[in-house]
């Protein structure tokens, strides 16, 4: 009978240490979700006053791998872009932007199939994905970096509506050296004002997107020349076709 007390106790101590831990399990995933929803909430509607990538670039900028003296970002709204700008990039890189969830299943199970058949792996991101790497996270490809993109951009489609998520990734995707945004972009590199790109200048900021370090919109070599062209006949099949009338819906307004 007396061993039944220090069996009491330590089971008793055990009960606390485990409500002890689960507690702080809880209030690490509250703090986490906090962290995440009330910036993904306010900035549903504020323009980002900058990105983890723009201050990134203070200390080493993605595209030269140097420290940018001054980053040049302009918030422009949805209505301020050329609508070619939105079709280029989403022809470009997510022809699947308005059907997904912010993840494209089928461009994930291609590349890993590629892969298994030997080809070097290649990236799968939406522009969901991105929206959430650039404004929050920064480049590699670590699992938990990852995990925090698949995180974010599930909060992001979840809070955002498509408009949103694009008006904030043609604002703040990087273009060129220390160049953040296409007002930036189109001033730099063009003399004009975002809503007056044309089709194919449209196409050659499109083009340049994945790659900012190796491609310039200012002096494109055969290969961004050619996949321009590509981008532009891309533009040119779609415009009248779904991507082309979700981009009439969301520009004014009905989706």
């Amino acid at each position: 009978m007396p061993r039944s007390k220090p069996r009491a106790r330590s089971r008793a101590k055990k009960r606390r240490l485990f409500r002890a831990v689960a507690l702080g399990f809880a209030l690490v995933l509250l703090l986490g979700v906090a962290a995440t929803a009330i910036p993904v909430t306010l900035l549903a509607s504020i323009a980002p006053p900058t990105t983890s990538f723009m201050l990134l670039s203070r200390v080493f900028d993605p595209a030269t791998g140097r420290s940018c003296d001054v980053v040049d970002y302009s918030w422009l709204d949805f209505e301020a872009i050329a609508p070619d700008l939105g079709l280029a990039v989403i022809v470009a890189e997510d022809q699947r932007f308005f059907e997904h969830a912010g993840f494209d299943l089928n461009a994930i199970s291609r590349a890993l199939t590629d892969h298994s058949d030997g080809s070097r792996l290649r990236g799968a991101s939406t522009i969901s994905q991105q929206v959430a790497k650039n404004l929050f996270l920064w480049p590699g490809r670590s699992l938990v970096r990852k995990g925090l993109e698949v995180w974010f951009t599930a909060w992001l489609e979840r809070v955002w509506s498509k408009r949103r998520i694009l008006e904030v990734y043609l604002n703040i995707a990087q273009f060129g050296p220390c160049l953040f945004g296409a007002g930036a972009a189109s001033d730099r590199y063009f003399n004009t004002e975002a809503i007056a790109l044309s089709p194919s200048e449209a196409a050659l900021l499109a083009t340049v997107l994945p790659n900012p370090q190796r491609m310039s919109a200012a002096n494109p070599g055969p290969y961004a020349s050619e996949r321009s062209t590509e981008i532009l006949e891309l533009m040119d099949w779609h415009r009248d076709k779904s991507i082309g009338e979700h981009l009439s819906r969301i520009a004014s307004r009905d989706e």
